[in-house]
């Protein structure tokens, strides 16, 4: 990966596209619960959004095995599409901006205040 690549966003381009292709193969119903995950997981992310590549991997390949084994898309990520996101995130230490920002704050506030 060159540096244009990485500045401009054009390898998580490529990432996400080579995603949606390895979910297009898999069952309707797990497409479907893809697209909800993608939807939902990005409110995790940081700045540039590369901290979710590995995570959405882990997902997509986990929805993989589970449709091979013959696993319906309730048994592996449940009816909470949201709880299971947030859920990845907090496991993988994914921030969003907002906590960041928020720490930030803080931190500031408690140098301010000599603490």
């Amino acid at each position: 990966m060159n540096l244009w690549d990485k500045v401009t966003g054009n390898d998580m381009t490529k990432e996400l596209k080579a995603f949606n292709m390895r979910a297009n193969k898999l069952p309707t119903d797990y497409q479907e619960a893809w697209g909800k995950i993608n939807a939902n997981i990005w409110y995790y992310s940081d700045f540039t959004g590369r901290n979710l590549m590995p995570i959405l991997d882990g997902v997509l390949g986990l929805l993989e095995e589970a449709a091979a084994d013959g696993q319906s898309v309730q048994e592996v990520i449940g009816d909470d599409i949201k709880g299971f996101c947030s859920a990845l995130a907090g496991i993988d230490g994914a921030k969003s901006y907002r906590d960041k920002w928020r720490e930030q704050l803080n931190n500031n506030i408690a140098k301010k205040l000599g603490k």
